[in-house]
C-alpha cells in the first residue's frame, strides 16, 4: 500500500537571527522526501532509578503466559513494572537555559509564540502528562542559551501518531534543522519531563505540549550526529538514544529484491534482527504489512504499549521498519497494526526466528551463536545422488520420543538409538512453531522458529550437530500448505486476506478449518521459498518431506461442485500451487548440494520427481502412498483369504519406476483407530509378530527407500499418542515378553546392516533394469519372489511368504553365475522371535527350468516369513 503524503501544514517559527544549520541526510520513506533527518525508536538505557510508568495489559491469544526462561531486556533498556501516576496537569514551563561549551556569536532569542500552550487538544489521551516538572541543573558550568519553543504539532500529524497511523514518524519526531536552530521532538507518554543530551556539556530540557508530546528549539548551528533523551517519571529518570534519529537500517537492495518477491535469504532482511546501526546496539524490526495504515512495536521494553515506538513505511513495498535502540536478544514483542478500517491488531512476527513457550504467544529477539562441527559432513552429504544412495528413515516426533527432554538432552540419545538401529535418516515432524501440540506441529504459526518446547533454536542446531556426528542425515517435515486461524498469527495479518487467497473459496481448507496460502502473490510465494531453504542453511537440515502435496495440487481437492472454480485453462489444476513448487525446488537444490526434498502426494500426478526445466515439480522423491495403502490391505488379511488380493502386493511393480519413490509406514498409519502395524496383521499374537517381520523384510527388498515410524521398530501393539510416545518399557528385560519386542528390533538392526552392505537393495531404485520377478503370480502359495540387481549385476533374491505353513522343497528359478546361495536375512530365526526355519549351508543350483529360467534351486520357506539369499 503506498504511504499517504504527511501533511505540509506548518507555522512559522519566530525569526531570531539566521543561525546557519547544516543539511540533515534524509531516509528513504514511502512519503515525499522530509527535509530533516529521520530517526527511529528509542529504549531506554541504564536507568538511574527505576521509573515508574502504566503497564499495559500484555496483549496475548489463547491465554498467553510469559514464556519460560525468557531472557530480560538487553542492557542498555530500561524495564519498569509498577503503575504510574496520573502526572497533574500544570503550565508549560518557561523557556529553559540551555548549557553549552561555546554559544554561536551575535544571535538573538526568539520570543515565544503568541498562543503557544501545553494544554492538551480534545479528545486528547486520558492520563498523559502535560506538566514537566524543572529541569535538572546543567552538568557543567558554560555559557547559556534559551531553548526556543517550537510551534505546536500540525493536528494531522498528531492525531495520526497517537492513532498508530503515521506512515513517516521520522519526519516528524526527531531532530530535524529549521530556523532558529535544531527542532527536537519526542512522544513519550507518562513522562514528566524529556531533556535532550547532546554531549556531556549540553543539556536542554524540552516542553511539554500534551499527550506526552515533548519538543524545543536549540540553537545549535546543525543537527547533532548523535543524541540522547533523558526522561523522567514519577519516580526517576532513564537515558535512550533517540530510535527517531537514525537511517533506515534496511537496504535499496533488500527492498527491491522483496518488492519483486526474489529475496532468497528473507529472513536476513525482515523480522527482528540484532545489530549495531550507525555506532550503536540495539534491534531492527522490519514486518511486511501493506495494507496496514500504521504499525507500532510493542514488547517486554516498553511495557507492552507501542505508543512511542511508530515504525515508517518503506515506499511501495508494504515494509515497515524502525531501528530501537538498546533492545537485544531475549526482548520479547508483538506488532501492533492499524487496520484499514481503524481497528487495531496485536501481531507475532511472521518471521520471528524463536517464540515463546506456548501458550504465550509473543516472539522473541533472538541470534544465533552455534559454532558448527559438521564441516565434513556437510561438504560430503552430496557426493552420491540420493536415490543412488542407502536411504532408510526412522521417523520421529522430538516431544513424545522421550517426553520430557529437551533439545540438548534428546541430543545425548537420539543419534546413538538411531545409528544403532543402522537408519541413515531421521525424520523429525514438523518443529517449526505450533500453538497446538495436538496439531502434531502441522498447524504452524512461527515458520521461521523451531518450537520452543523443546530450547532454543541454538540447541535445535546442537541436536542437528550431533545427529551428523553420529553420521546421521536430518530430514524434516515442512508445511506450506496451509496455517491455522489463531487472529495473532498470519490469518488476515494486516486487517486484509495477506497470506490467504482473497477468494474464500480459495482460502479455506475444506479439511482441517485452517487457511490456504495464496501461491499467486509473489511476497507469499517468496515468504514460502525462502522458508524452505532458511531451515536447510540456518539450521543444516538435509532435507524436506513437503506435506499435503495433493491439497495444494488441485483446486477441488475435498470440495464440491460449486465449491471451486477452474483455472485460466478451465482446469482443475492450481498453476499458482504449480509454480511455487517448481520454483521451491529449483532454489533448494540450486543453494544447497545434496538436500533432498520429498513429497506427500497421493495422487497420480505426473512428473512429480521429474526435473522442473522437463516440466515436473523438481522433487527428488515422492511417498508410495499406493505401496502403503495396497500392501496393508493385503497383509490385514488372513492368510487363508490372501491369495484372493495377491494383486495388491504386486501392483505397485506396474509404476514404480514412474516416480523415485519412498516406501513408507508413517505416522499417520498408526493413529486415529488405523491401529500399530503389528496390530494391523490378523491372528494370535505370534503371528502378527511373524506378519510384522515378514512385511519388513518385503518392505526392505522392495525396490525405493524405506521410512519407518517410531515405535514400530519393535512392534509396539497400541497406537501413538503424542500425550505419551513410545511404550518403551516393551523394551524393560524384567518384562517378560520383552524379548518378542526385542527380537523385532534385531530384525529392523540387521535390515539395515544388510541393506547397506549390498548395493543391490538401493543402487538400482529407480532402473528397472535393478528389478525382475522370478515369480509374482504365486497366489496360491502366498509367495512372492524377485530378484535384485547392483550396479555390476550382482544378484540378490527375496521371498515373502505370507502364509502360516512350511514350504519345503520349494523351487524357484535363479539367474544364471552363482555357484551357491546362502540366506542373509530370515525373519524367522530365532534371534528374531521365530520359529527359526533355517536354510543351512550353501543352497546350489541345478540345471531344471524353473520360472523361465535355465538353473534353480530349492529350499525351505519358513511360515510367515521373508527370506533373502545372496551368491555364497
Amino acid at each position: 500500500m503506498t504511504a499517504r503524503k504527511p501533511s505540509s501544514r506548518t507555522s512559522p517559527e519566530p525569526a531570531p537571527e539566521p543561525v546557519e544549520a547544516a543539511p540533515a541526510a534524509t531516509a528513504a520513506t514511502a512519503a515525499e522526501p522530509a527535509s530533516a533527518p529521520p530517526a527511529v525508536a528509542e529504549t531506554a538505557s541504564t536507568p538511574q532509578v527505576a521509573a515508574k510508568r502504566p503497564r499495559a495489559k500484555r496483549p496475548a491469544a489463547t491465554g498467553a503466559t510469559a514464556a519460560t526462561g525468557t531472557a530480560s531486556a538487553a542492557p542498555g533498556t530500561a524495564k519498569r513494572t509498577r503503575t504510574a501516576r496520573k502526572p497533574a496537569a500544570t503550565a508549560p514551563p518557561a523557556p529553559a537555559a540551555v548549557t553549552a561549551p561555546a554559544p554561536p556569536a551575535a544571535e538573538t532569542p526568539a520570543e515565544a509564540p503568541a498562543g503557544a500552550s501545553a494544554e492538551a487538544p480534545a479528545g486528547a489521551r486520558a492520563g498523559s502528562g502535560t506538566g514537566a516538572t524543572a529541569p535538572p541543573r546543567p552538568r557543567r558550568g558554560g555559557g547559556s542559551k534559551e531553548m526556543l519553543p517550537a510551534m505546536p504539532l500540525d493536528g494531522a500529524d498528531r492525531g495520526r501518531l497517537l492513532a498508530g497511523e503515521h506512515h513517516d514518524p521520522h519526519g516528524v519526531l526527531g531532530a530535524h534543522a529549521t530556523q532558529g536552530g535544531v527542532l527536537v521532538r519526542v512522544l513519550r507518554p507518562f513522562a514528566r519531563a524529556v531533556t535532550v543530551l547532546v554531549d556531556p556539556d549540553v543539556r536542554a530540557p524540552l516542553q511539554s505540549d500534551g499527550d506526552g508530546f515533548f519538543s524545543g528549539v536549540l540553537p545549535l548551528p546543525a543537527v547533532p550526529g548523535a543524541y540522547r533523551l533523558a526522561v523522567a517519571y514519577d519516580d526517576g529518570e532513564t537515558e535512550a538514544d533517540d530510535p527517531y534519529r537514525f537511517l533506515p537500517a534496511l537496504g535499496e537492495l533488500d527492498l527491491h529484491l522483496i518488492g519483486e518477491g526474489r529475496h532468497e535469504e528473507l529472513w536476513k532482511a525482515l523480522g527482528a534482527q540484532p545489530m549495531t546501526h550507525q555506532g550503536v546496539a540495539g534491534t531492527r524490526f522490519t514486518v511486511w504489512a501493506p495494507d496496514a495504515r500504521g504499525v507500532r512495536v510493542m514488547g517486554d521494553f516498553n511495557h507492552w504499549d507501542g505508543t512511542a515506538f511508530p515504525m515508517r513505511s518503506l515506499g511501495s513495498t508494504g515494509v515497515w521498519e524502525l531501528f530501537v535502540p538498546g533492545v537485544g536478544e531475549g526482548a520479547v514483542y508483538k506488532y501492533d497494526i492499524a487496520r484499514p478500517d481503524g481497528s487495531h491488531t496485536q501481531r507475532a512476527d511472521p518471521m520471528a526466528r524463536r517464540a515463546e513457550v506456548p501458550p504465550a504467544t509473543a516472539s522473541v529477539v533472538t541470534a544465533s551463536h552455534h559454532e558448527w562441527q559438521d564441516a565434513d559432513w556437510m561438504a560430503h552429504r552430496g557426493d552420491r545422488p540420493v536415490h543412488a544412495s542407502p536411504f532408510s528413515v526412522y521417523e520421529v516426533h522430538l516431544p513424545s520420543w522421550r517426553p520430557g527432554l529437551t533439545y540438548r538432552q534428546l541430543a545425548s540419545q537420539l543419534p546413538a538409538y538411531v545409528r544403532e538401529l543402522g537408519f541413515t535418516h531421521v525424520e523429525l515432524m514438523p518443529v517449526s512453531e505450533h500453538p497446538f501440540g495436538g496439531s502434531w506441529g502441522y498447524q504452524v504459526t512461527g515458520f521461521y522458529a523451531p518450537t520452543s518446547r523443546l530450547g532454543t533454536p541454538d540447541d535445535f542446531r546442537f541436536l542437528v550437530d550431533a545427529l551428523h556426528a553420529a553420521g546421521i542425515g536430518v530430514l524434516m517435515d515442512w508445511v506450506p500448505a496451509h496455517f491455522p486461524r489463531d487472529d495473532w498469527a498470519l490469518a488476515e495479518f494486516d486487517g486484509r486476506p495477506l497470506y490467504e487467497h482473497p477468494d474464500p473459496r480459495r482460502a479455506a481448507h475444506p479439511d482441517w478449518g485452517t487457511l490456504e496460502f495464496d501461491y499467486g502473490r509473489k511476497e507469499v510465494r517468496n515468504f514460502l521459498v525462502a522458508n524452505a531453504t532458511y531451515w536447510c542453511e540456518e539450521f543444516h537440515i538435509d532435507g524436506l518431506r513437503v506435506d499435503a502435496v495433493a491439497s495444494m495440487l488441485y483446486l477441488d481437492y475435498s470440495r464440491e461442485d460449486g465449491q471451486w472454480s477452474p483455472n485460466e485453462f478451465g482446469g482443475r489444476e492450481n498453476l499458482d500451487a504449480v509454480a511455487f513448487l517448481q520454483e521451491m525446488n529449483a532454489t533448494v537444490y540450486r543453494r544447497n548440494p545434496g538436500v533432498v526434498t520429498i513429497a506427500e502426494e497421493s495422487t497420480a500426478w505426473d512428473g512429480v520427481t521429474r526435473a522442473t526445466d522437463q516440466g515436473g515439480l523438481g522433487f527428488g522423491l515422492k511417498w508410495n502412498m499406493g505401496w502403503m495403502h495396497d500392501s496393508l490391505v493385503y497383509m490385514s488379511k488372513e492368510p487363508v483369504h490372501r491369495k484372493y488380493h495377491h494383486n495388491e502386493m504386486t501392483f505397485s511393480m506396474v509404476y514404480a519406476y514412474s516416480e523415485n519413490y519412498v516406501l513408507p509406514i508413517s505416522h499417520d498409519e498408526v493413529v486415529h483407530g488405523k491401529r500399530a502395524l503389528v496390530s494391523k496383521m490378523p491372528g494370535d499374537w505370534w503371528q502378527r509378530r511373524a506378519d510384522h517381520r515378514a512385511y519388513l523384510g518385503f518392505m526392505w527388498a522392495h525396490p525405493g527407500k524405506q521410512l519407518l515410524f517410531m515405535g514400530q521398530e519393535f512392534a509396539q501393539g497400541a497406537e501413538w499418542s503424542e500425550g505419551h510416545g513410545p511404550d518403551w518399557w516393551l523394551l524393560d528385560e524384567t518384562y517378560e515378553a520383552s524379548g518378542d519386542h526385542r527380537g523385532v528390533r534385531n530384525l529392523v538392526t540387521d535390515l539395515n546392516g544388510v541393506y547397506h552392505a549390498l548395493p543391490a537393495l538401493w543402487q538400482r531404485d529407480t532402473d528397472p533394469g535393478g528389478f525382475s520377478w522370478i515369480d509374482g503370480g504365486a497366489a496360491e502359495d502366498n509367495v512372492l519372489s524377485f530378484v535384485r540387481y547392483d550396479a555390476d549385476g550382482s544378484p540378490l533374491i527375496a521371498l515373502s511368504h505370507f502364509s502360516p505353513v512350511v514350504r519345503q522343497d520349494y523351487r524357484i528359478g535363479v539367474p544364471d553365475g552363482p555357484q551357491a546361495w546362502v540366506e542373509v536375512i530370515n525373519t524367522d530365526a530365532a534371534r528374531y522371535g521365530g520359529g527359526d526355519v533355517r536354510n543351512e549351508g550353501p543352497l546350489k543350483p541345478e540345471a531344471v527350468p524353473a520360472h523361465g529360467r535355465d538353473t534353480s534351486i530349492t529350499l525351505t520357506l519358513p511360515p510367515l516369513a521373508t527370506v533373502w539369499l545372496r551368491p555364497a
